[in-house]
């Protein structure tokens, strides 16, 4: 079963996937009077990337991100200070790995699949973000949707890191705790696992993923034999 493994690439989303962003909620307290704004931001910002994306007028991830935050002090009425918006920004490149993380991809890497990451934020970022969590060395690339300046779920990152990887879309396995990421990567020939973190569903209307799992150790548990299958 381990030589089943050999070119198939794990392609992982990083943030809400790998990276824990409920780090972040004390300083939206801070800033906002209620940590739940955090996922409310999140949203927010995703949604300008979405709108920036259909409409072809490309920005960094991290410019949605200003954004969505002033966006939020408006609709909060609540003055968002520049060292609270900084901090913010700053912390969202400090995010720990969830804990099922870092042992998942060693078992992962153990049964010789070929793992890399692709991320909506500047390849920077994105690779800052998982040296921070200690787990970059798990990685052999960090490809950013900033290099073809279109954002997931776009199909163009997808067909990159494909073609940067060497392998064709049904060699790659694209991991997401979002359904409008896997529904992208599984629009270009990928074969797809949700990750369901807790408050993470999927779009009932969209193409269901190749597998659904809970945690990174379930996927490693799993991905082995389903790999082998068609």
């Amino acid at each position: 079963m381990r030589g089943s493994a050999v070119n198939t690439v794990v392609l992982f989303d990083v943030n809400e996937t790998l990276l824990d962003l409920r780090v972040l909620e004390p300083l939206f307290a801070r800033a906002f009077g209620s940590a739940q704004a955090r996922e409310v931001w999140f949203r927010q910002m995703l949604l300008l990337a979405f709108q920036a994306t259909i409409l072809d007028q490309y920005r960094p991830f991290g410019e949605h991100a200003r954004a969505a935050l002033r966006m939020l002090s408006h609709q909060l009425e609540r003055p968002l200070s520049a060292s609270d918006e900084q901090a913010i920004l700053d912390q969202t490149q400090q995010l720990p790995a969830f804990p099922d993380v870092a042992p998942g991809l060693a078992r992962l890497r153990q049964a010789d699949f070929r793992l890399a990451a692709l991320t909506n934020s500047t390849e920077a970022v994105g690779t800052a973000q998982l040296r921070h969590a200690g787990i970059l060395d798990q990685f052999e690339r960090v490809f950013s949707a900033d290099r073809v300046r279109r954002l997931k779920p776009a199909p163009e990152p997808y067909r990159m890191a494909v073609h940067e990887m060497g392998v064709a879309p049904e060699g790659v396995w694209l991991v997401a705790a979002h359904g409008w990421d896997v529904a992208g990567a599984a629009a270009v020939g990928c074969r797809t696992a949700f990750l369901a973190r807790p408050g993470k569903v999927l779009d009932p209307l969209a193409q269901p993923p190749t597998l659904i799992v809970e945690n990174v150790g379930a996927l490693a548990d799993r991905l082995p034999e389903a790999a082998v299958a068609r």
